[in-house]
């Protein structure tokens, strides 16, 4: 564990990082990266595949960043949060898996609020070199004794050919923080980016909708979110995927809950080439009449030889499986709370043992909803 990370995380704060996969004393993990306010915390890589620091010292150790990588797939102007971030000292990382190198053991990183209002911009960069692989722990999350503050997180990830990378983001914020990711991905040929988002706790708002570009041949693209919106938070989340490649695949899912929150389920798909295969799918339970979820599904062919279709479904909980339970002595929110873990499958999510663990942790956290 780092010095400023020692001194400065509370006993409480060490309970919020475990709650998003974010272990002080990296076991089972091959490199580690953590941000506080806009401090770096720790930097460190126990592979030598795996070449980690701050963004800014890589923009000044490899001035080509600057020409063929950074801002290149996010436009800086996009929309007031991108400018803010494009405005501010460079905060972030800068991860580049060298080519060949499979990584075994995840890399984590973290980004921590503990000031009230502060409002924390970061910019990350990740580079797969072919023929590399690696799975991503990102937990972000703000401190208990902070009510109120601003993340947004700009992130550019390119893969080249035959990399495979696996990006989940597990996220627990406070009542009024606002959170707006602004994430752009390129993946070359027979590459494979797979993104999981799990957030179960209330922000004022979460606001996220990744482009990803498959330009490469028979190139995939994989989106599943998890989400629990309680009373009085937002969660605009969702995905697109420009298909752009002959046989690329593209899949975004999405499994929301609405405890009284608002939940609006975005997905777009783009068919460019032959031969490529794309599905939506949102699947929705409103818990509370307060509550809503709002699906919204895109698909566009442009090439005559394309397969792409979407499903949704927004309902209740059906009674008849709350009586069930109840039959066989359950109380009713134990019931609910079953029903609604088993709603949140992580199963969907494809990850290795070790990891879904670590996403069954934060899952587990919802038995205190009910």
């Amino acid at each position: 564990m780092s010095e400023l990370l020692k001194t400065e995380i509370k006993p409480e704060d060490q309970k919020k990082l475990l709650g998003v996969g974010f272990d002080l004393k990296e076991n089972q993990r091959s490199a580690s990266y953590s941000v506080l306010n806009h401090r770096e915390a720790s930097s460190r890589s126990h592979s030598p595949g795996i070449e980690l620091m701050a963004v800014k010292k890589a923009l000044n150790k490899y001035p080509e960043l600057l020409e063929s990588y950074f801002w290149k797939l996010i436009d800086p102007g996009k929309d007031e949060y991108t400018r803010s971030v494009a405005d501010a000292q460079p905060v972030g990382y800068f991860i580049r898996v060298k080519q060949g190198h499979q990584a075994v053991l995840p890399l984590q990183s973290c980004f921590f609020i503990k000031e009230e209002r502060f409002k924390q911009e970061v910019h990350n960069l990740i580079i797969m070199e072919p023929d590399s692989s690696l799975n991503i722990i990102n937990g972000c999350a703000s401190a208990d004794y902070v009510t109120a503050g601003t993340h947004i997180g700009v992130t550019e990830i390119y893969l080249k050919k035959n990399a495979r990378l696996s990006y989940t983001m597990i996220h627990d914020w406070s009542d009024e923080v606002e959170v707006r990711p602004r994430t752009a991905i390129s993946v070359e040929s027979n590459g494979t980016f797979i993104s999981n988002y799990i957030s179960i706790k209330r922000s004022k708002i979460t606001q996220t909708f990744p482009t990803c570009h498959l330009k490469g041949s028979n190139a995939s693209g994989i989106f599943n979110s998890l989400i629990f919106a309680p009373e009085n938070s937002v969660y605009d989340i969702g995905a697109k995927v420009i298909l752009e490649g002959s046989g690329s695949r593209a899949e975004v899912v999405s499994r929301t809950i609405s405890d009284g929150g608002k939940v609006i389920a975005r997905g777009e798909l783009v068919g460019k080439k032959k031969n490529i295969r794309a599905h939506l799918e949102c699947s929705g339970m409103l818990l509370k009449e307060s509550g809503s979820i709002k699906a919204i599904p895109v698909l566009e062919a442009c090439h005559p030889e394309v397969l792409m279709s979407h499903e949704a479904s927004v309902g209740k909980i059906a009674e008849e499986e709350i009586y069930y339970l109840m039959s066989r002595g359950i109380s009713e929110e134990k019931a609910i709370s079953l029903i609604v873990r088993g709603f949140l499958d992580t199963k969907i999510l494809g990850l290795p043992t070790y990891l879904e663990n670590e996403v069954e942790k934060t899952i587990d956290l919802l038995d205190d909803a009910f």
